[in-house]
């Protein structure tokens, strides 16, 4: 595919968007591979009606290729609705980087009859896609995956070239790829390299020609040992002595650029002077207890925290404020506040005179206080005066000077006074509660610095060692300084909080955390005051966007010091100016948040390549484990992805289409990648954390991780103890800087074996190697990680050591790798002297950091147990904690990896381009009922044990559950269990087609068969727990080419619809099919619709008259299946019979004549398919041999000659059931009685119906039969209900009346044209007299608004047929009329839906729009339409037909229609709404609204179609859409809704 943008690639990752604009990606992590060339594309894609296309722009900000990325700078992409397609904009991704994009559009107004102010435009939330970096090393191409990191505290390798060079030649030499440095620039006054003097100037002892020895630095690191440079970039804080910020004390925070500190300020500076004079106040300097400490922990309450007065802070200074509001009450300043008291009624101001003094306080705290918005200076908090005046007015009157003596004034502020110290308890408590925490931050602080075990115990307390750090830096007063105000030259120190909340900025003023002394400071580092943006404070933000640039024109990445700490808005501004100069920037960053969710946003934000993340900080082997399974990749045998190939792509809104061959790749759920380390420089090492030994193992599993990793100088060398990175003065030493690390035994440290590790560790990044299994068994670890197609791979065991080990070889059983062979790489076990003595003498060494004396071993002994196709290794009795083995494995069956999965999936295409709609019903589908009627009851559905049988014995049946278990990557579910023990699934699939293709009519299933059987063939050679994915790769490929073949031959509207629709359509394919034990025919097997799967499936209860009728428009005709939509209507055209179908078809053989409106749904469907069929009038001269006679009520069996001894035309079919219910008809059920219908009284069986002449409408049934679809009987004996229908809907149903009307108009409009030889119907005895066809239809138009219609107004009821006592409900149309429950006839149901979309002219366009509003709002469920009124007394919602209780209503399921939700009337209502919204709709604006408000209301179809394993839609589901387990021909009146759509919006 090509675009405007540029050349790109055949590979797209599709980004579906929600109606909310949000992208459809579990957590919302959207993490692309690096860029291409030429590029692959981000294809965003869009429902063509969803919400945010309503006046709608997609903005993005990933450039276009030779442009420059800008954060606010975005490119619009219009969203033109379109009912019928998914919107698809294709973008370029050219850069690495976090990208930006949001919608904006005009929501979508709740539907509405009125008219309603438009809602106002609104923009979605901000999403973010992140781009990983190329990263290249001499100019080839290095994955992430494959990185071995090497940190370095730059300060420590030595001061000349010399020994740069030897570490660094050494660090290659031993297989790592990239050093990380700390940072590189001059350091600050406590030399510590994160405590930066000069951002723009690198260490002049190391470099001492700055940039011009980095820029050599790297570049030999790169030319002469293959190693990258990552740095660290601290933008938090700067040193305490950086020169800058004599000039510049705004970039920090002070009291004048942050007011909120001075009480910090000043208990920071009381503690200083406390400490100073702690000596000469007679407190012990030197802490020896608990004891010692308490004393001076009372100095520090009462000399510094009482002393301070830091209440004056927290509370309202009671003299000011009440002289305040006295004074303006005497002046009659006062101000009644919005809401005034909150008192109403006569005597209301009154009653303020009784308030409590608690709730007068209250008033003046809501409605006076000012100042509450932060600490500041004292007495900050005060209470308007204006506020009191008008609280004084109340209490005391008007002031009056003459007649109110001095102390009555002075009363009346005692009084105030009161009320002021009320107001002050709750500040005196919040600070009670504070000066707490201060001193309890306190007291832990100095615990755990001179008195704990584990703490550093800093000894005696000092002017240069005072008791607390100072959490300020003051900086010198000079010549700099002296034109600054004095209150800006008090900095804060930047710190840490144990689980602070990384969005809070802790010395800003939400936050007290320095004034509770909460913060853990760095006394050497000013934190640093950014504000917002660059406005805020442009000098920092000027010069650290100078020092990152710097740092990327040097560095392949960055490590983000205390990235929890940087302000988003900074991070990403910097971030910003570093990718301007290297767009491929690799960036990790040390997170700690507390929360994977905000990790999540930084990385989202930022476009962080991965997160720092250390093995040392496992507390136990099994804990390791637990980390290095996180950080290991996807579990062995892992389902491949989803992956779409496409040949002829369609032009997307992004640019122009080509012929190229597509790889669509949807995006996945992804974890945050991990630079994993074995240990940091900030942490400790194995010698002081664990056991020494474990250095070895340690390191060998975090090398199998597929993930970066990373190590640490000291660690391969065993250094005794973490280094000091602010006080060690000594140089760093390695025997790998003085000699070639060799992959074998040797002494000093484990640089040979960490060589052979990070080499493999390299390799499997670099081809792929992304699967892994981990176990964890005792003492031992055990890693196997392979590729997923060549299935090399590499084993690891590693026999762990942590404290308490001991030295025995510990429990551990002998490893079985099944399928698999392995070869010994080699083993090894570490050995370190940690005698007190050695790490003496180590750390004794004045000028290098040297290893404790160490020696790698190689071990003997290994038993490899080969078998033909599996190996079994048992661990020798020598191997003690701190040993490894490493093997080699392969898979004898895989030889060639990519050609058994290619194989896999290809050619399935060509093996189904043969098959028919009816062949693909047995392939993907076919239930238990279909599958055991045709094979004999020989064969049903597959059981898989401990799960349960699938829902279809076809292709479907496997995918509904493999769908779910791929995308979970499920390995532990029951199938793949059930895969892995045996081959039964592959012999199931591949057996089943094969018997089927020796059938007659199915020989063309042999070529499926055999390409399943191929493919099964080729992957039974693969060890059994590899046979899951491969099964399932399998599978979904023969799913996909069935699927798209049936696609393939169904119309063009289906072809080119959205997902949606295809999957409705593929319903048909679902519920039509060939089944032995009925068709549509006597004698005749052909293709028939079931009215249901799985309880409508076989035999006599498979085909239904009425269900086919109303599905066939849909099903058949809105998805270009026109000949079986003619097979349908020429079979039921042959056993017409009292001018009605059956029911219940039964192949013509006992066909059953009870349902009234069964006929008029069959007649329907004549007049769409001559509309939408090709010569679709062609039908009405078609003939069809009759199983009755004509205009005979005769009854008699299949075998008698009179069956089909008489033809008709389809023509004279129509007329026939025409002119029988114009002339009443009358009968007698043949074979009534409990053999036909053991539920049904007698009086049932007697179906009669008659026309009125002065309506035209058509009455039928009685309140002992149910004829319409709401047919219920009732069933139960212990309720009472036998025989007694629960919707008998007797009278002229509306429904009927409606599609009466549209027939009559139909062959009115032919016979005007001379398409129809009749132009009317016979009335009378003899047919005396004629009506025409336009006659009949007037008639009912003339009555059917005074026959249905229920006004909103009960003064218009003189208008229409309505009794006033029997109504539930206004506005409405009624669903019967004149039955014989009067009640009955004024029910709210949805069937006047049918009417309206059959015969909208019958119905007024704004009485219609409102009825449907209500059922909108009120039948309306997730998915279907209730089936009776909420309202109605009848209501039952939830139906269960086992119930057999004493309650009439529900007893054995007898409310299947008085509430549960049908999915069908869904389709019959959204086009009635659709067709009358469009009527008010004027402009294209306004149209797009109705589809969208329709689009909107599929939510809950589009969601129960994806989820159900049937791949439908149910047949019902009870209240608000809960569950029901079945598919029924529901989908064909969704499909009609999209037929109309697609004619209604072009």
């Amino acid at each position: 595919m090509t675009t405007a943008d540029g050349s790109t690639s055949n590979e797209v990752y599709r980004l579906p968007l929600t109606d909310t604009g949000a992208p459809a990606v579990p957590g919302g992590y959207i993490c692309l591979p690096p860029p291409t060339d030429p590029a692959y594309l981000l294809r965003f894609a869009i429902e063509g009606t969803s919400s945010i296309c309503r006046q709608g722009s997609l903005w993005v900000n990933i450039p276009a290729v030779g442009e420059q990325f800008r954060r606010s700078k975005f490119r619009e992409y219009k969203l033109h609705p379109d009912f019928n397609r998914t919107l698809e904009i294709s973008i370029p991704i050219h850069f690495a980087g976090a990208f930006a994009f949001y919608t904006t559009f005009t929501p979508l107004p709740k539907f509405s009859t009125s008219t309603a102010d438009p809602p106002s435009p609104m923009k979605t939330d901000t999403y973010y896609v992140n781009v990983s970096p190329r990263i290249t090393l001499n100019g080839k191409t290095l994955r992430q995956d494959a990185l071995s990191t090497f940190s370095v505290i730059s300060k420590f390798m030595g001061s000349d070239s010399t020994r740069w060079d030897d570490h660094i030649r050494g660090i290659g030499r031993r297989g790592y790829n990239i050093i990380h440095f700390t940072p590189l620039m001059e350091r600050g006054a406590s030399n510590s390299p994160y405590s930066i003097y000069n951002q723009l100037a690198f260490d002049p002892i190391c470099f001492p020609n700055g940039e011009g020895d980095i820029a050599d630095l790297t570049t030999k690191m790169e030319k002469e040992h293959g190693l990258l440079g990552l740095t660290d970039v601290v933008w938090n804080h700067t040193a305490h002595n950086s020169q800058w910020l004599q000039e510049h004390p705004e970039a920090g925070y002070n009291i004048t650029t942050a007011p909120w500190l001075e009480p910090a300020l000043e208990l920071d500076t009381a503690l200083l002077k406390f400490s100073k004079n702690l000596k000469t106040s007679g407190f012990p300097t030197t802490l020896t207890s608990i004891k010692d400490l308490l004393e001076v922990m009372e100095g520090v309450k009462l000399q510094v925290i009482n002393s301070l007065c830091l209440w004056e802070f927290y509370v309202v200074d009671v003299d000011r404020n009440a002289g305040a509001a006295a004074e303006a009450w005497m002046a009659g300043d006062a101000i009644f506040p919005e809401g005034g008291f909150g008192v109403v009624g006569i005597g209301g101001l009154e009653g303020v005179k009784g308030w409590s003094l608690k709730r007068k306080a209250q008033f003046l705290r809501e409605k006076g206080l000012r100042g509450n918005d932060r600490l500041g200076e004292r007495f900050r908090r005060r209470i308007d005066p204006k506020i009191g005046a008008a609280l004084l007015t109340v209490l005391h009157g008007r002031y009056d000077g003459g007649n109110l003596s001095s102390t009555d004034e002075a009363a009346v502020r005692s009084a105030y006074s009161r009320i002021l110290d009320e107001v002050n308890l709750p500040y005196y408590k919040e600070y009670d509660a504070e000066s707490s925490e201060i001193q309890e931050q306190i007291f832990n602080r100095v615990k755990y610095m001179r008195l704990d075990d584990h703490g550093p115990k800093v000894g005696a307390i000092t002017e240069q060692n005072p008791l607390v750090e100072s959490y300020f830096t003051r900086l010198p007063v000079n010549a700099k300084t002296e034109k600054h105000d004095p209150r800006s030259l008090s900095l804060v120190n930047n710190g840490w909080i144990w689980n602070a909340d990384a969005m809070v900025d802790h010395a800003g003023p939400g936050s007290r955390a320095y004034l509770r002394r909460e913060v853990i400071v760095w006394g050497d580092c000013v934190k640093l005051r950014y504000g917002d943006s660059p406005t805020d404070n442009p000098f920092l933000w000027n010069h650290m966007a100078e020092y990152t640039r710097l740092m990327a024109k040097y560095f392949a990445g960055f490590r983000i010091d205390n990235c929890h700490s940087t302000p988003l808005v900074v991070g990403e501004y910097l971030l910003d100016e570093a990718r301007r100069v290297r767009s491929n920037l690799l960036v990790c960053a040390e997170l700690f948040t507390g929360s994977e969710e905000m990790d999540y946003r930084f990385v989202k934000r930022l476009g962080l390549s991965c997160l720092i993340r250390e093995a040392m900080q496992a507390w136990s082997t099994k804990e390791l484990s637990r980390i290095v399974h996180r950080h290991g990749g996807r579990p062995i045998g892992s389902f491949e992805v989803d992956e779409v190939v496409r040949n002829n792509p369609k032009q997307s809104l992004g640019g122009s289409a080509d012929n190229k061959r597509e790889i669509v790749r949807t995006i996945k759920e992804s974890p945050v990648h991990a630079l994993f380390m074995d240990c940091t420089h900030d942490n400790e090492l194995p010698a002081q954390k664990r056991d020494a030994r474990d250095t070895l193992p340690n390191a060998a599993l975090v090398s199998m991780c597929a993930c970066a990793i990373g190590s640490v100088m000291g660690y391969d060398e065993v250094y005794p103890k973490l280094v000091d990175l602010v006080n060690e003065t000594r140089s760093y030493a390695s025997p790998s800087s003085s000699s070639e690390a060799e992959p074998e035994a040797g002494g000093s440290g484990i640089g040979g074996i960490k060589k052979l590790l990070n080499r493999i560790h390299t390799d499997m990044g670099q081809q792929g190697y992304d699967e892994m299994h981990v176990h964890h068994e005792g003492e031992y670890i055990t890693v196997h990680r392979v590729h997923p197609k060549s299935r090399k791979g590499y084993f690891l065991i590693a026999h762990t050591a942590f404290p308490g080990y001991g030295d025995h070889r510990g429990s551990f059983h002998p490893v079985h790798l099944t399928g698999t062979k392995a070869k010994m790489i080699g083993s090894w076990t570490f050995k370190v002297d940690v005698s007190e003595g050695s790490k003496l003498e180590v750390l004794s060494d004045k000028k290098v950091l040297r290893g404790l004396p160490s020696r790698v071993s190689d071990l003997q002994g290994f038993t490899l147990d080969v078998g033909e196709e599996d190996v079994t290794i048992t661990v020798p009795q020598k191997f003690p904690p701190g040993s490894i083995a490493l093997f080699e494995t392969w898979i004898q069956s895989v030889r060639d990896a990519d050609g058994l999965d290619g194989f896999a999936t290809t050619g399935a295409r060509e093996a189904f381009e043969h098959i028919t709609l009816i062949d693909l019903n047995s392939i993907l589908y076919r239930c238990e009922a279909e599958e055991r009627d045709s094979s004999d009851n020989k064969d049903g559905v597959y059981v898989i044990p401990k799960f349960g049988p699938l829902v279809y014995a076809g292709l479907q049946g496997w995918w509904s559950v493999l769908k779910d278990i791929i995308r979970k990557n499920d390995l532990a579910h029951p199938l793949c269990q059930h895969l892995r023990e045996g081959q039964w699934p592959l012999d199931y699939t591949v057996g089943r087609l094969e018997r089927m293709s020796k059938h007659q009519g199915f020989e063309a299933l042999k070529e499926p068969a055999d390409w399943l059987k191929l493919r099964f063939n080729a992957i039974r050679k693969v060890p059994s727990f590899l046979l899951p994915r491969y099964f399932a790769l399998v599978i979904r490929t023969a799913y996909n080419a069935a699927w798209n073949r049936g696609l393939a031959l169904m119309g063009e509207d289906v072809r080119s619809g959205q997902l949606f629709q295809k999957k409705l359509a593929m319903v048909s394919v679902q519920q039509t099919g060939i089944v032995k034990s009925t068709s549509l025919y006597t004698g005749k097997s052909v293709p028939c619709l079931a009215a249901g799967l799985p309880h409508f499936a076989v035999d006599w209860a498979r085909c239904w008259g009425r269900d086919v009728f109303i599905a066939l428009r849909g099903l058949f005709l809105g998805t270009g299946r026109y000949a079986d939509a003619k097979e349908h209507i020429l079979a039921f055209a042959s056993v017409l019979k009292h001018g009605m179908i059956p029911n219940l078809l039964d192949g013509g053989k006992r066909p059953r004549y009870n349902s009234r409106d069964s006929i008029w749904f069959f007649l329907q469907s004549i007049q769409d398919y001559t509309k939408i069929a090709p010569d679709g009038l062609d039908i009405l001269k078609e003939t069809v041999p009759r199983r009755f006679l004509p205009y005979d009520d005769a009854w008699f069996e299949v075998e008698d000659p009179r069956a089909y001894s008489r033809s008709s035309t389809i023509e004279d079919i129509i007329q026939e059931a025409l002119q029988r219910h114009a002339n009443g008809i009358s009968f007698r059920e043949a074979n009534a009685g409990l053999g036909l219908d053991m539920q049904m009284k007698s009086e049932g069986f007697q179906v009669d119906i008659k026309a009125d002449w002065e309506s035209g409408f058509v009455f039928g049934g009685s309140q002992f039969n149910c004829g319409t679809w709401m047919d219920k009987m009732g069933e139960s004996e212990k309720a009472g209900t036998k025989g007694m229908p629960a919707t008998p809907r007797d009278g002229a149903a509306i429904e009927i009346t409606g599609m009466l009307y549209s027939v009559l108009a139909w062959v009115e409009e032919l016979a005007n044209e001379g398409k129809y030889k009749y132009s009317g119907v016979t009335l009378g005895d003899g047919g005396s007299r004629t009506l025409t066809f336009k006659d009949w239809a007037t008639k009912i138009e003339k009555s059917f608004d005074r026959a249905y219609y229920v006004p909103l107004d009960a003064k218009e009821d003189d208008l229409y047929d309505v009794n006033p006592k029997v109504v539930n409900r206004r506005g409405i149309y009624k669903d019967l009329y004149r039955s014989g429950n009067e009640h009955e006839d004024y029910q709210f149901r949805p069937n006047f839906t049918i009417a309206m979309c059959v015969a909208p002219k019958l119905f007024d366009p704004t009485k219609a729009l409102h009825v449907l509003s209500i059922a909108d709002s009120v039948l309306r469920g997730p998915t279907g339409m209730a089936t009776l009124d909420p309202k109605d007394e009848n209501y039952h919602p939830n139906y269960n037909n086992s119930e057999d209780s004493d309650n009439p209503a529900t007893s054995k399921g007898r409310n299947y229609h008085q509430g549960p939700e049908w999915l069908w009337p869904t389709g019959f209502f959204l086009r009635a709404l659709l067709r009358f919204d469009l009527m008010r709709r004027n402009t294209l604006e306004e149209r797009i609204e109705a589809f969208q408000q329709i689009t909107r209301r599929l939510d809950g179809c589009v969601k129960a179609i994806d989820e159900s394993p049937w791949a439908g839609l149910a047949e019902l589901t009870n209240k608000n859409g809960e569950f029901c387990a079945d598919s029924a021909w529901s989908a064909g009146c969704l499909i009609d809704l999209f037929h109309d759509g697609k004619r209604m919006f072009h």
